[in-house]
């Protein structure tokens, strides 16, 4: 899908990428069994226009560190800023996609993006950003359908327009191609660079995806399962090697890929002559680490 452009953009509320910050980040849950911890002692900053991405096994925390930048969710501890201000409540600087695009099935696909526009927003101005962002995501000749009569990639690209209604700062993604087949899958994740492109901010991407992860982040961030007191939620930073979007066949990429699939527990039977795995950034990854 080609990239749209405009000359004369129309921003509402406009903000730059904002760089984001957090410090001591931990969460626990109240279970009919007894406290349950799922991030502790999260150290995390994320610069202004960087990807990253977030990756690890089921029941890590993944989701519930996104929870906590968006503001839907409360840390027990720590602090989140967010270009530089210290974040409280639902925080409108972010803006967040689901894996289900949670359209509104009354509304038509400009109604549902015109969802994510400010209040107090002047209607000329809502109706021409809408226009643009659909446009935008390659929907512009089907503004008038209702989410039934589209496909599963095309309302979430109406998520992701919505999301981006509202010019956010800091764009929080949480699995958001993960109910979709394989090739539409890939086609979203251009879409989402495309975006990037046109419209910068700074991402943080949830995904179960090792390869959408090295396709469309800067840093992968590997999280871990609490193992015990003491343990930490994050297992290691990885910054991915050249500029985006990632060649998916490269073969520099390939030692990488296979030290963080058998971080989560995925054996790749990848050959090396040693424990480690050397990085083309020099950084070498201990696979003893990741256990």
């Amino acid at each position: 899908m080609p990239l749209t452009t405009f000359a004369n953009r129309t921003t509402v509320n406009a903000r730059s990428p904002q760089p984001v910050r957090l410090r001591g980040v931990s969460r626990t849950f109240t279970t009919p069994t007894g406290p349950r911890r799922v991030l502790a002692e999260v150290d995390l900053d994320l610069t202004a226009g960087e990807i990253v991405a977030l990756i690890g096994p089921s029941g890590c925390g993944k989701s519930t560190l996104l929870r906590q930048v968006s503001g839907l969710d409360k840390p027990d501890a720590g602090e989140i800023r967010i270009d530089g201000r210290p974040t409280h409540g639902i925080d409108h600087r972010c803006a967040v996609a689901f894996q289900e695009p949670r359209l509104l099935p009354w509304r038509t696909l400009s109604q549902n993006v015109a969802v994510g526009i400010p209040r107090g927003t002047p209607k000329q101005v809502g109706t021409r950003r809408v226009a643009e962002l659909l446009a935008l995501v390659g929907l512009d000749g089907s503004a008038g359908q209702r989410p039934r009569q589209v496909s599963g990639g095309m309302a979430q690209r109406v998520s992701l327009a919505r999301a981006l209604a509202r010019s956010p700062g800091v764009l929080l993604l949480d699995e958001p191609f993960g109910a979709l087949d394989a090739l539409t899958r890939l086609k979203m994740q251009d879409l989402l660079l495309e975006i990037h492109a046109a419209e910068p901010t700074t991402v943080l991407l949830v995904t179960h995806d090792v390869e959408e992860a090295l396709y469309l982040a800067d840093r992968v961030v590997l999280l871990g399962a609490l193992d015990g007191p003491g343990s930490t939620s994050i297992r290691n930073v990885i910054s991915v090697p050249g500029a985006r979007p990632h060649d998916r066949a490269s073969v520099e990429l390939a030692g990488l890929r296979a030290a963080l699939l058998e971080g989560l527990g995925v054996a790749t039977h990848h050959s090396v002559d040693d424990d480690s795995v050397v990085l083309p950034t020099s950084t070498t990854l201990d696979r003893k680490s990741f256990r």
